[in-house]
């Protein structure tokens, strides 16, 4: 069954509370690493696959991207993004990322922000993504690094005064579900290595070109000390790749 978790009432109340939410692109803490890795899309078809409020949507617009399509699985998620959206030029769609369906070579570049890690399988996305793609077209897209997805618990080891001690990596090699808290909601979320990400983009026929693990800005570092603690482990994973 393919997870909406975002269409529960608390949950989604709880998210919409969080910084990325209220603020957007900038409040994010990898979007200065990921923004970096998306291409020119002056004139160009842009897909963006668990879009969420749309942020990135309005980005691409902002950036004359000629034509911008927004996918979520969850209805509050839409809701919201069309909401913020005054522009004729993005549509959004609602439907799991699983069930996309769209023409051969229809997209320039296709995006996708911290979704891939709520779906089964990466492997068939890369490939639909593949054929959705022009030739030479660009595949950019964040998801939890699998350093933070080892684990169920998904948190640091701490000692008795609440200090943050190393973050602890287990069962790496040991792909699959795991059942954690995320926003005080149980949420399920799927493991999969660095090495399987990579192969299952060369497995589909993409070249990768950039890949990146997050840490935080000079700003954030300057306007809140504790980001120090983001330079100990990545949180993210961000790829770019090209259809040969």
């Amino acid at each position: 069954m393919k997870q909406n978790k975002y269409d529960d009432p608390n949950f989604f109340s709880a998210y919409e509370q969080m910084s990325r939410s209220v603020k957007g692109l900038e409040a994010a803490g990898e979007w200065h690493i990921l923004k970096e890795l998306i291409p020119d899309v002056k004139d160009k078809t842009v897909l963006d696959l668990g879009c969420g409020f749309g942020w990135h949507c309005r980005y691409a617009r902002e950036q004359h991207a000629n034509l911008v399509v927004g996918v979520d699985i969850s209805e509050k998620m839409i809701q919201r993004a069309v909401e913020m959206t005054e522009d004729p030029l993005i549509s959004y769609i609602h439907s799991s990322i699983e069930d996309i369906d769209f023409q051969d070579s229809q997209f320039d570049v296709v995006i996708s922000s911290l979704a891939f890690h709520y779906l089964k399988s990466f492997n068939s996305i890369s490939k639909r993504v593949y054929d959705y793609l022009k030739p030479g077209g660009s595949f950019v897209f964040s998801v939890e690094h699998p350093i933070f997805t080892s684990r169920k618990e998904q948190d640091w080891v701490y000692d008795n005064q609440r200090n943050r001690l190393h973050w602890p990596v287990d069962n790496y090699q040991k792909e699959g579900v795991r059942e954690t808290l995320f926003l005080n909601e149980n949420v399920t979320k799927y493991h999969r290595t660095v090495s399987t990400y990579i192969n299952d983009l060369i497995d589909a026929g993409f070249m990768i070109r950039v890949v990146k693990e997050s840490f935080p800005s000079f700003e954030k570092l300057k306007s809140n000390p504790e980001m120090e603690d983001e330079n100990r482990r990545p949180m993210f994973l961000m790829i770019s790749a090209e259809k040969n």
